[in-house]
């Protein structure tokens, strides 16, 4: 019987967290975690919100404690016990990028942050960790979260919201949740925004890897109605009462497109089946914006819609760079520093970041990118990465999304 006990010590002790279940730790509940992120470019500060339970778990149940990429942040869920690492998650954010603009280098800010893990059955330890543009931890805050805490708060359906369901994944216990949600559709305008959320979806789908991967994605339409049509421009003075509260002129940026709001964002959300967050403004101003699991926001009165929604999914889902160079200021690559961004390198030494497909003859090195013209290479010389006019995504982001693909999914 010793024998027999210390033989099962030492098997848990080497076996990796994916042999281990999902029920051994968490319920098929969402524990939500609200964050403020404050600071400049000299300081930076995490600072603990809010905590909320959601009915259920939409992410995924294997592979538990392996990062999907590294991101430009992470989250870690440690057992408070064992001490062991029993969910981990990786993040970009708004507040990171704006920390390279010149504001961040006068002006202290805060943005609110949110960030979903499976609910843990017993207590835990988080740590959410920033990281700057060289891969190196600027800040970093840890926590514990008793799951019997009483100040959790129970999220209910929001009022008068529902949700349809565009596509059903052939194995919805092991897929990818994706919802749509309305922004600047007034509630007479619900028709033509599940008209836009079928177009978006059927754009999606007409790209590889999507196209041949298309039954591991569960997508659902939030109808989320707004007081006033359209969305903010203050470049135009022009403020509007809409569901999220979006506006254009980000960074001072005419065409990049966010929401300040995610707490707002996901109260709407709650008891949704969602993990991926597709924002879809009722605007004909150009524009939109991605952040890798966070949202993606797209305008949707113009010609660019489709390239555009599907781009910005490059950016939130599949952790992709922009491929284009944008004025060489403010720079968020440097040589020191390999991106975590799969489709971007910052060297030309063998062997290459897609050696594999540069030896098929299938891509190159072709410097530019990330913003920049010199000192960072990409796979192809177009890519629905870098314009709109491209049909297809190259083969470097294709196998990039393809491995994430597989990585939710199997």
């Amino acid at each position: 019987m010793k024998k027999t006990f210390v033989l099962l010590l030492f098997l848990s002790s080497i076996l990796p967290l994916s042999a281990q279940t999902f029920e051994q730790y968490f319920c098929d509940s969402t524990l939500r975690l609200d964050y403020i992120f404050a600071g400049d470019a000299n300081s930076q500060y995490i600072f603990v919100d809010e905590l909320s339970k959601n009915a259920r778990w939409y992410g995924r149940k294997h592979r538990l404690s392996e990062l999907p990429l590294q991101g430009n942040g992470c989250i870690t869920v440690k057992d408070k016990d064992s001490g062991s690492v029993i969910y981990r998650h990786s993040f970009s954010t708004l507040f990171q990028e704006w920390l390279a603009t010149d504001e961040a280098k006068k002006t202290q800010k805060s943005f609110e942050n949110v960030f979903l893990v499976p609910y843990p059955k017993q207590p835990v330890s988080i740590t959410v960790e920033l990281r700057d543009y060289h891969a190196q931890v600027m800040t970093s805050l840890t926590h514990d979260v008793d799951p019997r805490d009483i100040q959790i708060r129970q999220l209910q359906k929001k009022e008068n919201t529902s949700y349809i369901t565009l596509q059903q994944a052939d194995d919805t216990t092991r897929c990818i949740h994706i919802a749509y949600v309305s922004e600047g559709y007034t509630e007479e305008q619900m028709g033509q925004y599940l008209t836009d959320c079928r177009a978006a979806t059927e754009a999606l789908f007409e790209h590889e890897p999507f196209k041949q991967l298309r039954g591991r994605f569960n997508i659902v339409a939030l109808l989320a109605p707004s007081h006033d049509t359209d969305v903010s421009q203050p470049g135009k003075g022009l403020w509007l009462n809409t569901a999220l509260g979006s506006r254009f002129d980000t960074f001072y940026s005419e065409r990049y497109l966010t929401t300040l709001h995610l707490k707002h964002l996901h109260d709407w959300l709650a008891c949704v089946p969602y993990e991926h967050i597709i924002i879809l403004a009722n605007t004909a101003h150009y524009g939109g914006g991605g952040i890798y699991n966070s949202y993606n926001l797209s305008y949707t009165r113009g010609d660019k819609f489709l390239p555009v929604v599907v781009h910005e999914f490059g950016h939130s889902f599949g952790g992709l760079a922009d491929e284009y160079p944008y004025g060489d200021s403010d720079p968020m690559y440097f040589a020191d520093t390999e991106p975590w961004e799969p489709n971007l390198t910052t060297t030309t030494r063998k062997p290459a970041k897609w050696q594999d497909l540069i030896d098929e003859g299938k891509v190159g090195l072709v410097e530019g990118g990330g913003y920049l013209s010199k000192g960072v290479w990409r796979g192809q010389e177009d890519c629905r990465m870098r314009t709109n006019e491209c049909k297809d995504f190259c083969p470097v982001c294709q196998q990039a999304l393809t491995r994430l693909i597989d990585f939710y999914t199997k």
